[in-house]
């Protein structure tokens, strides 16, 4: 979740809107990565998840990070709710869970490196409290009532709403994990294509990330379940979004979808202002019911932008949402996976031809069939596994054809970072096959061998 933007001025126009969007158009020269990656933690004696407070806790580590590596605290109403180091932030989801929001760099070797040194602190201050952090889709074991609540007023209101709406919106919050990327767009044309190849091809991703196949304590028949949740979660604010493959996307297109999402929150000194269910557009004609007669600055906008929640959206940059949480070496995977295909312009052409001609529901149908059966997903007859394959033939191509070297000339280019998925391919195995496979074999059934053998 994010942290409340600052620094933008009055709308006076509704012009800005789009144009806030479209500043983030850079050359090709300036694209960057930004890696994100959530992570459960919890007690090592118990399995227990970490509470905010006290000697082992999620306060614990944010001090001993800061103390240790010298982090900038993060605070608010007093409280320690995230850190701030070199471009990169740690923050906060709803239970606890700790995220990395990684610094926007140039190669993905750099964003691989970032993610090493982040997990090694992580768990050198783990070892020292007694906490340990395992990266999965959902968390394996926890019920709802055995989950914190972090101290941050957008989460108070947002619990709330989500409980209002179904059980699948505290799921979210309180007990799923993610890996996302951010990239770059050239130009509004650049954004539409990417935003189009992301969506449609964001199943595939969650086929090869798919690493949640338990729930409360047992197997839900799922290989995603946190792709279920997300499908059930709130139709106004998720989903593929249909009207991005129509004639006439641009930047205008998209303000238009995200007027139309109910607020949750508007943030003003320091504190979160309940606007559940109220519209941007009356915040626009200053009729906004939680502040009357005041209309919105471009950090109000900024805010809403970050409670939209497609399988990919758009802020100043693209951003990557459909893959669960997983290991270390997925870390590293999934930023190069989207990198291939869309930082090569041969790549995002090969991409696009591959599923330009996808109808709606199609998409929506492998969407909903990668969640329930990983590689075993089929469209028109192709295999989720055959798919993935080809996927990653065109991704291979766009990072060797980046050729953007590391560890000082001696690896060529940035394709070893796929090799985490090729297998997964080759086995026709995602992590939540073999987690199951585990789980009903030498583990007898004993879920708790999760931790020890999961974790970071």
């Amino acid at each position: 979740m994010s942290i409340p933007q600052s620094g933008g001025g009055p709308i006076e126009r509704r012009e800005q809107l789009a144009e806030y969007l479209a500043e983030g158009c850079k050359p090709e020269a300036d694209f960057r990565i930004g890696t994100e990656h959530e992570k459960f933690g919890y007690l090592r004696d118990s399995h227990a998840p970490l509470p905010y407070a006290g000697p082992a806790s999620i306060h614990a580590m944010l001090d001993g990070l800061r103390e240790r590596f010298g982090w900038t605290p993060i605070e608010e109403a007093g409280e320690l709710i995230g850190l701030t180091k070199d471009g990169a932030n740690v923050s906060l989801e709803p239970g606890g869970q700790l995220e990395l929001s990684g610094a926007p760099l140039e190669t993905l070797h750099q964003t691989c490196d970032e993610t090493n040194q982040h997990l090694a602190e992580v768990r050198e201050i783990g070892d020292a409290i007694g906490a340990g952090f395992i990266g999965l889709g959902a968390a394996p074991e926890w019920m709802h009532e055995d989950m914190p609540m972090m101290p941050k007023g957008r989460y108070r209101l947002m619990t709330g709403y989500m409980q209002s709406i179904g059980p699948w919106g505290t799921q979210m919050m309180y007990r799923t994990c993610t890996i996302q990327v951010n990239l770059d767009f050239g130009s509004e044309a650049d954004m539409v294509k990417k935003f189009r190849v992301g969506l449609a091809l964001q199943p595939v991703a969650t086929a090869l990330f798919a690493n949640s196949p338990f729930f409360e304590g047992k197997p839900n028949g799922m290989k995603s379940w946190r792709s279920k949740i997300w499908r059930g979660l709130d139709d106004a604010r998720t989903g593929m979004l249909p009207f991005v493959f129509e004639d006439g996307m641009g930047f205008e297109r998209y303000v238009d979808y995200a007027l139309d999402v109910p607020m949750y929150f508007v943030y003003r000194d320091g504190k979160y202002i309940d606007a559940l269910g109220q519209s941007f557009r009356d915040f626009m004609a200053g009729r906004l019911p939680a502040l009357p007669g005041e209309t919105p600055t471009l950090s109000d906008w900024a805010d809403h932008l970050t409670t939209i929640f497609p399988e990919a959206r758009i802020k100043k940059f693209i951003e990557m949402r459909g893959a669960d949480g997983g290991p270390w070496r997925r870390i590293c995977a999934l930023p190069a996976f989207w990198v291939g295909l869309m930082y090569d312009q041969t790549a995002l052409d090969a991409a696009w031809d591959l599923c330009k001609d996808w109808t709606a529901e199609e998409r929506e149908a492998l969407r909903v069939d990668a969640g329930i059966r990983g590689l075993d997903a089929e469209i028109r007859g192709v295999k989720m596994r055959d798919l993935a394959g080809r996927v990653l033939d065109i991704s291979h191509a766009g990072l060797t054809a980046r050729a953007r070297p590391g560890a000082g000339g001696l690896i060529p280019d940035e394709t070893h970072f796929l090799d985490a998925l090729r297998e997964t391919v080759d086995r026709g195995e995602t992590p939540a096959d073999e987690l199951l496979a585990r789980y009903h074999g030498d583990w007898g059934g004993d879920l708790s061998k999760i931790y020890g053998e999961y974790s970071y």
